[in-house]
């Protein structure tokens, strides 16, 4: 008999009767009983909107830096930003493959297209390297908040920097966007990759200077390795993607933006015209980040929603069961394997999980299957490939449209595509054929 905290597998089902197909890797949404309106949801809060306004000011004094270190960036003076792009004909296909009707226009946010490493990880990661950077700077006197932190990218700066070690445990995409802005900083970087990291992603980061250590389990072994080398090295910082309010402030800039973009393009949001938006989610920082900023600055008007793999359901589980980051999905039996490499985490950040309790509507899963067959269907209909993470999002609108009878052709629906353009041309084309072997996707349930 299988006993998990105490209680058997029968105890936990009949208390939570919404684990019985989670835990047997059927797709499935959870509409989260605990979430608040607003206002309440803020109150006692750790973080609170003028720290997304700090997080924001400290970006922009270092937009000079980023456009001299990466010229690709000059078109937005600096600014590290994704189109927000219509979803016409992926809309369609979707309610094809559904059999369900979304009402309302569908949008799709490129995150897979932010510059410098090409994922959602490259707002909270590069954001926490940046500020590390200068509060490091303005302790030792080698910089002011009023100067021009263009002069940052001097030999000079990669000199000093090159005292200190940033360390990271991660599956993929948060180590490269963390390696990649730390070497051109010029800090030593260590990045713990678990056995679920892809080779592509390991070989870019060797490539630009990075010391990659490879390990045999999973995302939470190379954490606590990453974590463990730091504190023997008081020269060294890590970056915790488990409980980090810097990490977690740099993705939450990401509702800022987006709100002048929406302006831009004439899309209003508003009590009577709610904005869904589909967050795929591994460990919990990046959506969760993106999630609270989106509630701090639209309030009610936004509803936000997290997308796992069937086989890593760990915020999904966490939160059901109120235990958070104390509970994984191997002790409910489930192996914690998926092609989606950015979600393939055990057990949920505890500090996203509470801070997010009532703020999210709802949580759904999907399918590795659903997954191939979505970057092919995005590929042919929009002409973007993305990675089999960053297309969760597409299954739940009509999931939403099915739980929420109140969905109308006055709401917005957005999906948050989080990584995809720096995958090689060879392993696309890999992942585009193996989604067109899957012909049929599931109806959602």
């Amino acid at each position: 008999m299988t006993i998990v905290k105490g209680k058997t597998m029968e105890k936990w089902i009949s208390e939570f009767p919404d684990l019985g197909p989670v835990i047997n890797y059927t797709p499935f949404y959870w509409s989260n009983p605990y979430v608040k309106d607003n206002k309440t949801a803020f109150q006692g809060q750790p973080l609170q909107l003028k720290d997304i306004q700090d997080a924001e000011e400290r970006l922009k004094r270092f937009a000079p830096f980023i456009v001299k270190a990466y010229p690709e960036t000059e078109k937005t003076r600096g600014i590290i930003e994704s189109p927000l792009k219509k979803g016409n004909q992926i809309k369609e296909r979707m309610e094809t493959i559904t059999g369900q009707r979304i009402p309302g226009a569908l949008y799709i946010k490129l995150d897979s297209h932010l510059p410098i490493s090409g994922s959602i990880k490259a707002r909270g990661g590069i954001y926490e390297v940046l500020k590390y950077a200068e509060t490091l700077l303005l302790e030792h006197n080698l910089l002011s908040e009023k100067d021009d932190y263009s002069k940052i990218a001097e030999d000079k700066y990669r000199e000093f920097f090159s005292q200190y070690t940033i360390l990271v445990g991660s599956t993929g995409n948060l180590g490269l966007s963390i390696g990649v802005i730390s070497a051109k900083l010029g800090f030593r970087v260590v990045v713990h990759m678990s056995a679920d990291a892809k080779k592509w992603k390991k070989d870019l980061l060797r490539e630009r200077g990075v010391q990659v250590v490879e390990h045999p389990s999973d995302y939470s072994k190379a954490v606590e390795e990453g974590r463990k080398e730091a504190e023997n090295d008081p020269q060294s910082y890590f970056i915790d993607d488990e409980n980090s309010e810097d990490l977690f402030l740099g993705y939450t800039v990401a509702a800022i933006r987006l709100k002048k973009q929406l302006e831009e393009q004439e899309i209003q949001v508003s009590l009577e015209k709610p904005l869904h938006v589909y967050l795929p989610c591994g460990v919990g920082g990046g959506p969760g980040g993106v999630a609270f900023g989106l509630k701090a600055i639209f309030g009610d008007a936004v509803k936000c929603y997290f997308a796992e793999p069937t086989h890593s359901p760990c915020m999904l589980i966490g939160m059901m069961t109120r235990m958070h980051n104390e509970i994984s999905v191997s002790d409910f039996g489930l192996d914690n394997r998926t092609a989606a490499d950015g979600l393939a985490v055990g057990r949920p950040s505890g500090f996203v999980g509470k801070v997010m309790e009532p703020l999210i509507e709802g949580i759904y899963t999907v399918s590795d299957e659903q997954m191939f067959r979505l970057i092919a269907e995005m590929a042919d209909e929009e002409g973007v490939h993305l990675e089999p993470s960053a297309v969760t999002g597409l299954m739940g609108p009509s999931y939403v449209v099915q739980n929420y009878p109140k969905v109308t052709e006055e709401d917005t629906h957005l999906i948050w595509a989080t990584g995809g353009s720096m995958v090689p041309d060879e392993i696309k084309k890999a992942e585009y054929q193996k989604g067109l072997e899957y012909k049929i996707i599931p109806d959602a349930k």
